[in-house]
């Protein structure tokens, strides 16, 4: 990889998060998207209460979103001009999590041109599982220069 290949994956890289940050449900699930190489991407999240289920824990909502997006987000690293959808996401809880500062840790895993393969996996601040999924992601029409925050 070139330094002008290298300036370009992390130009893109920051594009994404930015992106990331102004996507209105993020108003909502406050969390922080961070990329460091491609294929590769991390959430981190805070959980409190008000997110808990009703026997005292969080909410698989929560489960999902985290470990879709870190998933997602890894797969796009590797797409500098389309934005791409989930067509199928696999959900396993492993452990429930209560308050406290939880990582989503999204790798691609395959597939290069229109079908992307990620995988996350949910890891809560002692360092254990919490959760993992796998999703398929495509390439949609959608251009990302033209989405609030990618551009800038």
């Amino acid at each position: 990889m070139t330094d002008q290949d290298s300036d370009g994956a992390a130009e893109h890289f920051r594009a994404l998060e930015r992106l990331y940050q102004l996507a209105p449900i993020n108003m909502l699930f406050k969390s922080q998207l961070g990329i460091e190489e491609e294929g590769r991407a991390t959430i981190r999240f805070v959980i409190t209460p008000e997110m808990f289920h009703a026997g005292g824990a969080a909410h698989g909502t929560l489960y999902f979103k985290m470990l879709d997006d870190a998933a997602f987000y890894a797969a796009n690293t590797l797409v500098s001009d389309r934005f791409l959808l989930t067509t199928s996401f696999n959900l396993h809880f492993t452990k429930p999590v209560g308050v406290g500062q939880i990582e989503a840790h999204g790798r691609w895993i395959s597939g290069r041109r229109r079908v992307f393969v990620a995988e996350s996996r949910l890891v809560d601040e002692e360092g254990d599982e919490v959760g993992r999924g796998t999703g398929t992601f495509m390439k949609s029409h959608i251009p990302l220069s033209g989405l609030a925050g990618y551009s800038g």
